[in-house]
């Protein structure tokens, strides 16, 4: 069965409800469905296996958990999330950034890199010893951040920072309320085993 993006013109909480009913149904019967669709919460919901196409050709595919978590390039991360994005010269094998250095093998001397994160994986610390309401787990050099605008989202707090190293910005999310104020100064570290590392396209 061919499905192009069946469930497009439903509001968010009736296309859950039909959704969930049309893959138990689909399930039942054991049919084998096609979906197209531009949602990658749809995707990661409904499929088996995804197919990542770009520009008529497919990029990636496999199962949702390895695309989301082994993305083929800088691209397929941000189709499933938002993202910060940093450029660093490599060398010996090491790039060289404003959170310390990061692995990026195979990449010859004087080559860029982007490391790409989530900003799930972005730790915030109300100093650089460590102390924050969003901590990471990984050892990291922290960069400080100029908090410029905080957002209750529901079930998180999104956080926007203006950072010090190159005035770009870097986004993070925090379970639950953490809205700082504007003008904020916070240090930022970043999850190494969440980053990817991919050669500079641009």
């Amino acid at each position: 069965m061919l499905m192009d993006e069946p469930f497009s013109g439903l509001d968010n909480r009736l296309r859950d409800g039909i959704r969930d009913e049309t893959l138990a149904v689909l399930k039942e019967e054991g049919a084998s469905v096609l979906l197209v669709t531009h949602e990658p919460e749809e995707a990661m919901r409904m499929a088996d296996e995804i197919a990542l196409m770009r520009g008529g050709k497919i990029v990636q595919r496999g199962a949702p958990y390895n695309i989301y978590n082994a993305p083929a390039d800088k691209a397929a991360v941000a189709f499933f999330s938002d993202i910060n994005s940093l450029r660093g010269k490599v060398q010996g094998a090491l790039a060289d950034t404003p959170f310390g250095p990061f692995l990026a093998p195979g990449v010859p001397d004087g080559g860029e890199v982007d490391i790409v994160f989530r900003p799930q994986h972005v730790g915030i610390d109300f100093d650089r010893g460590g102390r924050g309401p969003n901590p990471t787990q990984m050892a990291g050099t922290p960069a400080r951040g100029v908090v410029e605008r905080a957002r209750f989202m529901g079930s998180e707090s999104l956080v926007e920072f203006r950072m010090d190293f190159d005035g770009g910005m870097i986004r993070a999310t925090v379970p639950n309320v953490f809205l700082p104020k504007p003008g904020t100064p916070l240090w930022l570290t970043v999850r190494r085993d969440r980053c990817f590392v991919f050669p500079a396209r641009d």
